[in-house]
């Protein structure tokens, strides 16, 4: 009798391991509980925003199907915290909103980029619910307008480009998430999230190593004169509290216009791209002080197919003399080439950093966030997505006649942002016939407004010799 209970005792282990081992693991990938844990230590809600724009009524039932698809794809889902506070957050199953958010009345079309200011300020959140939301406005010119917000949390800008394709096409995924609340045995989560977490620490001594490493290295550069002198310190004490919507436009451009200013400087699309986000950026008043470069950063994608990750990224760094940009672009071609080389042949020793926000107690991380000084380099995101498929334009069925995207936050802080120095973030894609190119941008002491902006913008544009719509 004892070994045929030691037999079944063991029997029922085995099966216990065996379908363990098949459950997918959802845990948050290092990366995305690194920035999970930055926006929560500064109280972020960034997020990113798709807009259409039907010159005519759309087909309704079209975009329901598309919104159902939505929640069967990467946003299908929410996050979900430990049971143990230092272990990683997990993925956990939610197709988010029931219907579409369709608007009662129409609004002047004139309100179009108001009604996209509004709609990228309706809450979301990726771990209470919904992280993101569909909205519809028609407008009393018969144009009807599209909106997608989500939280960036929840996938990347090219992951995103992947899910809408999908659920334009119909394509689903059965990601294996589990449903909101399952573990609930609570002994039994802690148990499991512990033994996850104790497989984990190897890697965070390594990680405490890398950061002393590179705090003696920082150190040691700023001694030596290597960084630029620090951003002027911001008085605070009159925006405590305060809220700030970053402004915000999109400027498109003709295709053969812009490969044609592309090719005449001897650089390609992308060159362009980052050649006039440079430019726009000397004109916001983003140059570093001391040799008055502009610094680009620069998202590296390293999606595949079938990842699930929220972001799948690399970042890196370009500093450029922005004065030449207009009239020729190969040395900013070949300083872009040598990085990324650098960047693919280099080990990042920062990455081994992703291993420690989880351990970190939540109120050193939200001390350290507001310390954190201005960036000296007064960089510019910049992120350009390429090609975009043609499908991404037909949320509806048809193709709409425009289409962007662009990346903002939600409840931003002034404070925060005349902190650090402000921020300015460019996102461009090529679809249909046109290059978008969104831009979002706050600096401290300057006219914050989409007027301002706006004009700067056309200045840039014929800075290129270009011409384009901006909205």
């Amino acid at each position: 009798m004892p070994g045929r209970i030691g037999r079944a005792r063991e029997s029922w282990r085995t099966r216990r391991a065996a379908k363990a081992a098949a459950r997918p693991d959802n845990r948050l990938a290092l990366a995305d509980e690194a920035l999970l844990a930055e926006h929560h230590a500064a109280d972020m809600n960034v997020v990113i925003q798709v807009t259409w724009l039907y010159e005519h009524a759309i087909d309704l039932e079209a975009l329901r199907r598309f919104h159902q698809n939505l929640g069967q794809g990467l946003l299908g889902r929410r996050i979900e915290r430990p049971a143990l506070p230092i272990a990683r957050h997990r993925w956990v199953l939610d197709r988010g909103p029931a219907d579409l958010d369709i608007a009662e009345h129409t609004r002047p079309r004139a309100d179009f980029s108001d009604w996209i200011d509004e709609r990228s300020q309706t809450p979301i959140d990726a771990m209470v619910g919904p992280g993101w939301h569909l909205g519809v406005q028609p407008f009393d010119d018969g144009s009807t307008a599209i909106s997608l917000v989500l939280s960036h949390n929840l996938i990347d800008g090219l992951g995103l480009a992947l899910v809408i394709i999908e659920a334009a096409l119909g394509k689903t995924r059965d990601l294996g998430y589990p449903p909101p609340l399952s573990r609930t045995r609570k002994m039994r989560a802690v148990g499991q999230d512990a033994r996850l977490t104790a497989r984990d620490v190897p890697e965070v001594g390594r990680a405490l190593v890398t950061a002393v490493k590179l705090a003696r290295k920082q150190a040691r550069s700023k001694s030596e004169g290597d960084r630029a002198p620090a951003s002027r310190p911001v008085p605070v004490a009159s925006v405590v509290g305060d809220t700030v919507l970053v402004p915000a436009i999109t400027i498109y451009v003709d295709l053969d216009d812009w490969d044609a200013c592309a090719e005449a400087r001897h650089g390609a699309s992308h060159t362009l791209a980052a050649a006039f986000a440079a430019k726009l950026g000397e004109r916001i008043g983003r140059r570093r002080a001391g040799d008055g470069v502009v610094t680009l950063q620069i998202p590296i994608s390293d999606r595949t197919e079938d990842d699930t990750r929220a972001m799948a990224l690399s970042y890196t760094r370009v500093s450029v003399d922005p004065t030449p940009l207009t009239t020729d672009l190969r040395e900013l071609r070949a300083t872009v080439k040598q990085t990324l080389k650098t960047l693919k042949e280099t080990p990042d020793e920062a990455k081994q950093l992703m291993w420690l926000p989880s351990f970190a107690p939540k109120r050193t991380l939200r001390r350290m966030v507001a310390k954190l000084p201005a960036d000296p380099d007064q960089s510019v995101f910049c992120s350009y997505l390429g090609d975009l498929h043609s499908i991404i334009g037909c949320p509806a069925g048809t193709i709409a006649e425009i289409e962007n995207a662009r990346g903002t936050g939600q409840r931003e802080s002034r404070q925060l942002l005349e902190r650090i120095g402000g921020r300015m973030i460019i996102l461009s894609g090529r679809i249909n016939g046109k290059i978008f190119i969104s831009v979002g941008a706050y600096q401290p002491g300057a006219e914050n407004t989409k007027d301002a902006l706006r004009e700067v913008a056309a200045q840039t544009l014929a800075d290129f010799g270009l011409t384009g719509d901006i909205d």
